[in-house]
């Protein structure tokens, strides 16, 4: 008997045996540029509150949705204060950054706001 053999007798299937899928191996990302942030803009750890023209990255890797925040058309990204928030989906992620996007139109020294409740 060949070993595919012992291993189909034995009750696993001949085929090719995928490897389970690991949520850490996902990712997505989502980019809204040219937010009008409100007064006193968005809290950065790097620089500290930045306004005006701004852009805000999400990235949801590692069960965790990773926000920056950069002026519109610039090169440097800054890490949004409170950043990472925990995101157990892509679904929980997105409406992470859609929640950060509206926190930066109110301003106020915004920092990442917490994951949705299930």
């Amino acid at each position: 008997m060949t070993e595919q053999q012992q291993g189909t007798a034995a009750g696993r299937s001949a085929g090719p045996v995928e490897p389970p899928v690991d949520p850490r191996a996902s990712w997505a990302t989502w980019t809204t540029q040219s937010i009008i942030s409100g007064p006193g803009g968005v809290t950065t750890d790097e620089v500290g509150p930045i306004s005006g023209d701004l852009t805000v990255h999400t990235t949801w890797v590692d069960g965790e949705a990773r926000l920056t925040v950069q002026y519109t058309g610039a090169l440097d990204w800054y890490s949004v204060a409170g950043s990472p928030v925990p995101a157990a989906d892509e679904t929980t992620a997105r409406a992470v950054h859609q929640a950060m996007v509206n926190a930066v139109k109110t301003g106020k020294g915004s920092r990442a706001p917490a994951a949705p409740a299930d």
